[in-house]
């Protein structure tokens, strides 16, 4: 009978590196985790729920006289901006809640287990997206109560959703990067919001480009955040897909490939 023996470390063939598969499942896992958070802890989704009703209120009665004449006209202009900025603004929860976890010790653990080095981090960025999902349906649901109807129909709409939940899950591994490198968690919502203040209100979100300042248009026309907003706004008000479609899912590609490595990089580090 042969004899069995446990194989000395410098025999074994041990793998450091977790294949796409193995990464994309471990991430998945994570990202359930996230929405188990979500389910027993539902304030959480306060924000994401009263801010796309309050700001789509305010910021209609507010500009809509001022810059389209009535709200009627103005409704076509602010309900993909307000999409926008309610969501994006919403990633900022990101990194707020990884710092949180990080200092409650709970992705100490995460690094102890055989699994992919990007799975907690991307499965928390996942789980966010219902976050997002639930602002973008918010947002057209005030807007329809107010009496927009976009002429693209459903089926654009729903694009145009699905983009800025796509490329505000991009822009959240930039929050997560700081989520990583700060040291406390208002730290992490100062400096998102310092980041994303100027975007979001230097755009073309609330009022014309035209209206602005010259020495101010150039800055909005190049603004990330205004080429977003034009596409949904294409989508949604005309049923078109324009090249600022383009332009924002290359943005968040780039966005993902520049911060996803140096977010996990730096994840190892402090963990």
């Amino acid at each position: 009978m042969k004899s069995s023996y446990i194989k000395h470390v410098a025999e074994r063939q041990l793998r450091n590196k977790t294949s796409f598969s193995q990464s994309v499942s471990n991430s998945l896992t994570m990202a359930y985790r996230g929405l188990l958070k979500i389910r027993r802890t539902p304030e959480q989704l306060f924000d994401v729920t009263l801010q796309p009703i309050i700001f789509t209120l305010m910021f209609t009665y507010i500009f809509g006289g001022a810059i389209s004449g009535n709200v009627q006209n103005y409704l076509p202009v602010i309900i993909p901006g307000i999409l926008v900025q309610t969501v994006i603004t919403t990633s900022i929860v990101t990194g707020v809640q990884l710092r949180e976890d990080m200092d409650k010790g709970v992705f100490d653990r995460f690094k102890s287990l055989p699994i992919a080095r990007i799975a907690p981090l991307a499965g928390a960025l996942l789980a966010d997206t219902i976050r997002y999902t639930i602002a973008a349906v918010l947002t057209f649901t005030m807007g329809y109560i107010m009496g927009y109807r976009p002429d693209g129909g459903l089926g654009h709409v729903a694009i145009a959703a699905l983009l800025v939940i796509v490329c505000s899950w991009a822009i959240s591994w930039i929050f997560a990067f700081f989520g990583v490198i700060a040291r406390t968690a208002s730290s992490v919502q100062g400096i998102s919001m310092i980041v994303l203040f100027p975007l979001t209100f230097l755009s073309n979100a609330f009022v014309p480009a035209e209206t602005l300042p010259e020495w101010l248009q150039w800055f909005v026309k190049f603004n990330p955040i205004s080429h977003l907003v034009t596409a949904v706004r294409d989508l949604t008000n005309s049923g078109t897909i324009g090249w600022d479609l383009s332009v924002s899912l290359i943005g968040a590609a780039i966005i993902v490939a520049i911060f996803a490595p140096i977010t996990v990089r730096a994840y190892m580090r402090r963990t």
